[in-house]
């Protein structure tokens, strides 16, 4: 292939360029904040689970609470009209009566016994409620951290998104400079050798794959015409000589 030495050295610039904006694609990819963020993710989702298990804990608490003191509300209301019973003075049956106070004192320590049990829910209630205010506490305090690092990503994203459509812009008159055929090569070389596709020879190395030229390949580029589209034979990127080729 052939092309001329200007449109040539315009591929060094082109590849300047490509290879500035894979560098802001690869920091975009690569952000520490995507990594943190996957783990304040984890942490969180771990905390929302140990938050449900301590809300659950609390409800359980809450239930038990509620269907103690619907039980005592029955004694209670089971032994005042027992009371009523005894001081109306209509029952003339000693034993009747008799029976009756038996069964209001029963009641009576059947209420203190559920009272006794209630109030020990309520303190393990408590605390069990100290224990999922203190989850909650992490939980959103977690939350909070995980939005600052998404708002972090976000404006760095943002802010490397407009360097690359700036490089974008820069990149886009510059190709339409150099020769399709030759644009296609570059493009295609680019595309299997690592993103680099034309690299300049220096000191008579190449600049792809650091590789010095000499025998045949030495003298094959030294006698080649100045249009003659140079490829390295050990990794086969266009050569793009400068008046630093030392040829």
């Amino acid at each position: 292939m052939k092309a001329p030495a200007a449109d040539q050295l315009r591929l060094l610039d082109l590849q300047a360029v490509d290879l500035s904006i894979d560098q802001l694609a690869h920091r975009k990819r690569t952000l520490p904040e995507h990594a943190e963020i996957e783990k304040a993710a984890g942490t969180l989702a771990g905390l929302r689970d140990e938050l449900s298990t301590a809300e659950s804990g609390v409800e359980e608490f809450d239930r038990k609470i509620h269907t103690l003191e619907q039980e005592v509300d029955q004694v209670r209301t089971r032994a005042d009209r027992d009371r009523q019973r005894m001081d109306s003075g209509t029952i003339g049956s000693s034993k009747e009566l008799e029976r009756l106070q038996h069964e209001v004192e029963t009641l009576a320590a059947r209420q203190s016994a559920l009272e006794d049990d209630e109030l020990v829910l309520m303190e393990e209630r408590e605390t069990a409620d100290t224990a999922r205010s203190e989850v909650q506490t992490r939980f959103d305090s977690a939350t909070e951290g995980l939005a600052d690092l998404e708002v972090r990503r976000d404006t760095l994203e943002t802010e490397i998104d407009a360097d690359i459509a700036a490089r974008t812009a820069e990149r886009e008159p510059l190709a339409a400079q150099i020769p399709d055929d030759l644009r296609s090569l570059y493009e295609k070389l680019r595309a299997s050798s690592g993103g680099i596709g034309a690299a300049a020879l220096r000191a008579r190395r190449c600049g792809g794959c650091r590789i010095e030229l000499y025998g045949t390949a030495l003298r094959d580029a030294k006698a080649a015409d100045e249009d003659e589209v140079l490829r390295c034979e050990e990794c086969g990127r266009i050569l793009v000589r400068t008046a630093e080729s030392g040829l």
